[in-house]
């Protein structure tokens, strides 16, 4: 187990490089996870390949019916009109000034800087280091390619602790760039539970990745301390987290580095792009050498890299939301509230509320079903609830150590916490661009499955 972490440096005379990893492991064929939810195909203007939730509206979204709701035969799944014409998304983007942004544009248009450490994105950068509280920000591409380089400027070889339940992609990057992803176990907050990440680590164990699950800072405090005692580098997945706060600081300046999804569907977000966090200067020097293949200067090349530069068209995006962040979070927390209100008192049914203390963003509305108590499964919820128009997503499903690709990998592994994570989480539509009368409805609609659980179970197709 290592007990010291460097940075790696040119020495003199020649150009640095990282060191080399292991042959990347072969991955399994993708299989289809087998899902009686089916949904029609996503499209985004016309690129089917493209996450229809990640579009950018040009026109307010039509309204939805108001439907008597007296037994099964009034929903979509049995053969009556959705209440929704146009699918309403999990966190559907946030649309910042149109006239910010295109001034912004005519600007980046007028000087022709599109991209390559541009104007717009080095006043992002200054602008996100102050709202955050954190003396490096480094803008990428994307989040995963953020990550990427922070694997390859700390050296990162052999195991790397990471919770199952958290997004795929940093159990794939951790494949392959040849390190071995080892699942853990999560805690009651659904965030990596720090007794059981000690059992996993051995002295091949040379990082651990938590994840800010909901934009909740997971245990901090324990973490940084198993870390500390291993003397092995703390790194945070804070893709949900962006604005949420520890200890009354922002989320951002905690373990070795930090990263941040700036994917349209988050809390702030510049269409596509990611932010790497840290109080390491001389990480973050690295860092900006890395995401620019290794350039320090026209014609010199200090170290290995990659193309993960953000453009200037998305950081005009980032700017112009970072303006609106504000009411966007407060309309977030009162889309939140609401949820609460209209689902409040359902048996089998339990939303996930931040604790009163605790600075939430607010974006991600949670939903738990104890399918004995609450009479259907989550998966025949999401069935019904998605023929409505209404899209709620299984979040993290079936968890990354029962995921195909990695599944080979570690046959009999039993993680009980999340796999029954797995079976019971969904999340709906919320976040800052929700619409209040929208949410009320889809409670309207939750409340009425819920009361009707038997007579919808009776009618066939039972859950």
């Amino acid at each position: 187990m290592r007990r010291a972490t460097t940075l790696w440096r040119a020495m003199p005379g020649r150009a640095a490089s990282f060191p080399p990893t292991a042959r990347p492991a072969r991955l399994l064929p993708t299989a289809a996870i087998p899902s009686r939810i089916e949904r029609p195909p996503e499209t985004c203007q016309g690129y089917p390949h493209l996450h229809a939730s990640a579009r950018m509206p040009d026109s307010p979204a039509p309204s939805f019916h108001h439907k008597p709701l007296t037994g099964p035969e009034d929903l979509a799944l049995f053969g009556a009109p959705p209440v929704f014409d146009t699918p309403r998304h999990v966190n559907r983007p946030a649309a910042p000034d149109r006239a910010a942004f295109d001034a912004m544009m005519d600007a980046v248009w007028e000087r022709r800087w599109f991209t390559n450490d541009g104007p717009l994105v080095q006043e992002l950068e200054r602008r996100l280091s102050a709202f955050l509280d954190v003396p490096h920000c480094v803008l990428t591409s994307n989040a995963t390619a953020g990550l990427d380089l922070v694997m390859q400027c700390l050296g990162i070889r052999g195991e790397v602790l990471l919770p199952s339940y958290t997004f795929i992609s940093t159990a794939h990057l951790l494949a392959l760039r040849g390190l071995t992803p080892v699942f853990c176990e999560v805690g009651t907050d659904m965030a990596l539970d720090p007794a059981d990440a000690a059992a996993r680590l051995t002295e091949r164990t040379d990082a651990v990745v938590a994840t800010h699950v909901w934009g909740s800072p997971c245990d901090i405090d324990g973490l940084g301390a198993l870390c500390d005692a291993a003397g092995i580098p703390l790194l945070f997945d804070a893709a949900h987290a962006f604005g949420a706060r520890h200890q009354g600081h922002p989320l951002g300046r905690f373990g070795r580095a930090e990263v941040f999804s700036l994917h349209a569907t988050k809390a702030f977000h510049t269409c596509e792009g990611g932010l790497i966090t840290t109080c390491d200067a001389a990480l973050a020097d690295q860092l900006r050498l890395a995401r620019n293949f290794g350039f320090s200067g026209s014609d010199r090349v200090d170290c290995t890299g990659v193309n993960a530069k953000m453009s200037e068209l998305h950081a005009a995006m980032g700017l112009a939301n970072l303006d609106a962040f504000p009411a966007t979070r407060a309309a977030a927390r009162a889309v939140h509230a609401a949820y609460r209100d209209g689902l409040a008192g359902l048996t089998g049914l339990r939303l996930k509320c931040p604790p009163a203390a605790e600075d939430n963003n607010h974006h991600y509305v949670v939903a738990e079903v104890d399918a004995r108590a609450f009479g259907l499964t989550r998966d025949r919820l999401v069935e019904l609830l998605t023929a409505e128009g209404i899209w709620a997503r299984r979040y993290f499903f079936p968890g990354g150590h029962r995921s195909p690709p990695h599944a080979a990998a570690n046959p009999g592994l039993s993680l009980p916490r999340t796999e029954a994570l797995c079976d019971r989480v969904m999340l709906l539509p919320g976040g800052g661009a929700a619409d209040l009368a929208e949410v009320a409805e889809i409670c309207r609609m939750i409340r009425f499955v819920a009361g009707s659980a038997a007579a919808i179970h009776n009618a066939g197709k039972a859950g």
